[in-house]
């Protein structure tokens, strides 16, 4: 176990589990920025036991994460609002997520042309969109303005081909 006020090394782990890299963690809406959501998080779970849809869970360290799998985030503010330590800051953070879908092409139904268009029927913002291509495909088309970052297609995918990233991260 990681000494107190130390979190374990999230690489370190990946690296010895034979993963190149550690899987990005998705902190609930409006979260600081990393290094200051850890400082000012005390892990009292208020915001998983607030949240109505129940997309929040307790993660590796004890700290919450969104599980986009559990569901859509309606970006409600009831995780914000519970949180007495201010690591969720409605006032400070916009927009509420920095995250953005990606789907992994080689996964996709759609792409290797079964008839599926899961993410993009989930999707609220219409932010995915299959287009009709040759021979019977689709060509998925992600338009990254309008994504929110919600989760409703990563729960909706039946390939698990959908996940959610920070546009700047390497794809995984």
């Amino acid at each position: 176990m990681a000494a107190p006020g130390r979190m374990p090394d999230a690489a370190r782990r990946a690296f010895l589990r034979g993963r190149s890299r550690a899987p990005s963690i998705v902190r609930p809406p409006w979260a600081l920025a990393e290094p200051r959501f850890l400082e000012a998080c005390t892990r009292c779970a208020a915001c998983v036991e607030h949240c109505p849809e129940q997309v929040l869970a307790i993660g590796e360290g004890g700290y919450p994460q969104f599980d986009a799998r559990r569901g859509e985030c309606t970006f409600c503010g009831a995780c914000a609002d519970a949180c007495a330590d201010h690591a969720l800051d409605r006032d400070t953070v916009s927009p509420p997520s920095p995250w953005k879908a990606q789907v992994r092409l080689d996964d996709c139904l759609a792409a290797r042309g079964v008839v599926c268009a899961s993410c993009a029927d989930a999707c609220p913002e219409h932010a995915i969109r299959l287009r009709p291509a040759t021979g019977g495909l689709h060509t998925l088309a992600l338009d990254e303005d309008a994504c929110t970052g919600c989760g409703a297609c990563v729960a909706s995918c039946p390939a698990q081909a959908v996940a959610l990233r920070i546009p700047f991260e390497a794809s995984t």
